[in-house]
């Protein structure tokens, strides 16, 4: 009989859920764990940290160059945030007039965020891709007329140059902490940094509450440009006190993380950030991200740093997995303490499950907690979480206390919608596409697809079924589930594909369109590293590498609607620009299908000689 693989013990809330059909036909889930209360505002937590644990590190980050860290602790952020809100307010800033940030993480946003919480005054923090990646500052410029925003901080004025003289009228006051590197008047941050507090700051942050708005959001639709989901203090705390009752291990020791994950984003500027303070913990700011270079960097942390709980995307998790595979005194130290480990943004592929659990028994003789779950922006961002040992691949877990889920039937695939007190309250200055966005029973409609687990046990909770409107019919009727097919599709081709859009609308079998890793391709094709993308691409070794992976798909096909019949691989890079890739890094399935229409007739008609075919077998 085989043993059941041990784990690192980690305390993880109940599971329990309730459910109810009503006579609407709907079915209706929640948790029945209450919630309780919570802070009104979260600068609470910050004031109290700073009187408990005054000297403990709030947030850090490296000094250039892999310096020293430069450390800001608690009771610092605290004197911090009440200088720049009281310069805040001696501007007159506020929900019509907030703060834009354009910036990477960094300790000066950090301190610029809880400036704004303490003074009432809403910021919105902004994907440097909109100004660094795109080409038109169509996104950026929408941005603005939709913010207005009465004061915009940039972190590096040199790099963001050209976005600033392109979009940023000069009655906008910037503030700088390279002031110098602006060929515009800018005020230094320290300046800000420097305003004397007083007593108005302190009233100020009194007077924020549960409705008062945090920040703004902006998350990108399948079609049309971004929207500003508004974020309030209820919605953050609320979500933070859920997160603290599914892990209570967060709240029985301070936690520690090592974290890339960009602020601009929910997952990592509310959950992760939001984390943090909410139980006093440290986050150190990793400079690195999950590509080959930049994963040097993060290595280079973690062999310093020991977190208790660390997030990643997949492809973060493959590359991670692979050095602690190799490398034992990173091993040593990541596994030194670390309690669980998350990943979120698409599913995680079984070799890296696998050589992750090797790599704890190997160092420390038990398995470390990998969980998941499922969220989004407008949820703030967490709805549910696995809280097993043992997650499975597609696995996203439970309701939150205090969320109730109703699941809607569209088509063969069903809708989950959420309402509770982290739900937004809509987007804007959008008030048509928030009304859009809930139903008749105010629940949010997220377009997310799920399914039990265990049809006959609920108690067992959800699968991730992909997202409502990615899904589609051959011309013989025959649904397509796209999700699990472009996870399938991931799994095969790596290392070597990117991602995937699946086409096959109203036609009679199904194609991939194939978005290539082009660095993984050029050490596979042998070529310099100067060689062109087309050069790379069209090499005997990374066209047959493609050519086995559409037979490959073919042959794991069991009828029309998951049989990969064709391929073409993508020369041309998903753009910014035209939506095809979201600022979070994630494929615009509907955009590439829109932007690339004759490419995906090339790849049916076989007008396109880099069309690949199944290799039929004899």
């Amino acid at each position: 009989m085989e043993t059941a693989p041990r784990y690192r013990s980690v305390a993880l809330g109940p599971k329990n859920i309730e459910v109810l059909t009503r006579d609407n036909g709907y079915t209706y889930v929640r948790s029945p764990e209450p919630l309780g209360g919570f802070p009104d505002r979260l600068t609470d937590k910050l004031i109290h940290w700073a009187g408990q644990a005054p000297e403990r590190t709030y947030i850090a980050q490296r000094e250039p160059g892999h310096g020293p860290w430069r450390r800001i602790s608690y009771a610092q952020a605290l004197q911090a945030a009440r200088q720049i809100g009281q310069a805040l307010l001696d501007r007159g800033l506020d929900a019509d007039r907030p703060v834009l940030m354009l910036s990477g993480n960094d300790i000066e946003q950090a301190l610029l965020a809880l400036g704004c919480q303490f003074a009432g005054v809403p910021y919105s923090p902004i994907s440097p891709a909109y100004s660094l990646v795109s080409k038109d500052y169509e996104k950026l410029r929408h941005v603005l007329e939709v913010v207005t925003p009465g004061l915009v901080f940039v972190s590096d004025a040199q790099t963001y140059g050209d976005a600033i003289r392109a979009t940023i009228g000069t009655d906008i006051e910037i503030t700088s902490t390279r002031p110098e590197q602006i060929d515009r008047p800018c005020t230094p941050f320290s300046q800000l940094m420097a305003t004397p507090a007083t007593p108005a700051v302190d009233a100020a942050q009194r007077a924020t509450g549960p409705d008062t708005i945090v920040k703004f959001l902006f998350t990108s639709g399948s079609t049309s440009l971004p929207k500003a989901v508004i974020n309030t203090q209820r919605m953050m705390c609320s979500n933070l006190k859920m997160m603290v009752l599914a892990w209570p291990f967060l709240s029985q020791e301070p936690p520690v993380l090592v974290d890339w994950l960009p602020w601009n984003h929910t997952f990592g500027g509310n959950h992760n950030l939001g984390m943090v303070l909410y139980n006093g913990g440290t986050l150190y700011i990793d400079e690195g991200k999950p590509t080959d270079q930049g994963m040097e960097t993060t290595l280079r942390n973690l062999r310093e740093i020991a977190p208790t709980v660390y997030f990643n995307v997949p492809i973060g998790w493959e590359k991670i997995a692979n050095a602690l595979e190799a490398d034992e005194a990173l091993r040593t130290m990541y596994y030194s303490r670390v309690r669980m480990q998350f990943y979120s943004g698409a599913a995680l592929a079984q070799p890296v499950w696998d050589k992750l659990h090797a790599t704890a028994e190997k160092a420390c003789g038990e398995r470390i907690v990998m969980t998941t779950g499922l969220g989004m922006t407008e949820t703030s961002p967490s709805a549910m979480f696995v809280l097993d040992e043992r997650a499975l691949a597609g696995q996203i877990g439970h309701p939150l206390p205090g969320m109730e889920f109703k699941l809607v039937p569209n088509g063969d695939k069903v809708e989950v919608r959420y309402k509770g007190p982290n739900v937004t309250p809509g987007y804007w200055r959008e008030p048509e596409k928030t009304a859009e966005a809930f139903d008749d029973e105010g629940f949010f409609c997220s377009g997310d697809a799920v399914k039990w687990l265990d049809p006959d046990d609920p108690g067992q909770g959800f699968v991730f079924d992909g997202r409502v409107a990615e899904d589609f019919k051959l011309d013989t009727g025959t649904w397509v589930n796209v999700g699990p097919l472009r996870a399938q599709v991931a799994r095969e081709g790596a290392p070597y594909l990117q991602d995937s859009v699946i086409t096959g609308h109203n036609r009679r079998e199904l194609g991939v369109l194939i978005i290539p890793n082009l660095a993984q391709c050029r050490v596979l094709s042998g070529l310099p590293e100067n060689a062109g993308a087309e050069a790379v691409l069209s090499s005997q070794p990374v066209r047959g590498f493609f050519q086995q992976l559409v037979t490959r798909l073919h042959g794991l096909g069991t009828g029309s609607s998951t049989r990969i019949a064709r391929g073409l691989v993508l020369v041309e890079p998903p753009s910014l620009d035209r939506g095809e890739i979201t600022d979070k890094g994630s494929i615009n399935q509907r955009a590439v299908l829109s932007h690339r229409a004759p490419l995906v007739d090339a790849l049916y008609n076989e007008t396109d000689p880099g069309v690949l075919r199944p290799v039929q077998h004899s």
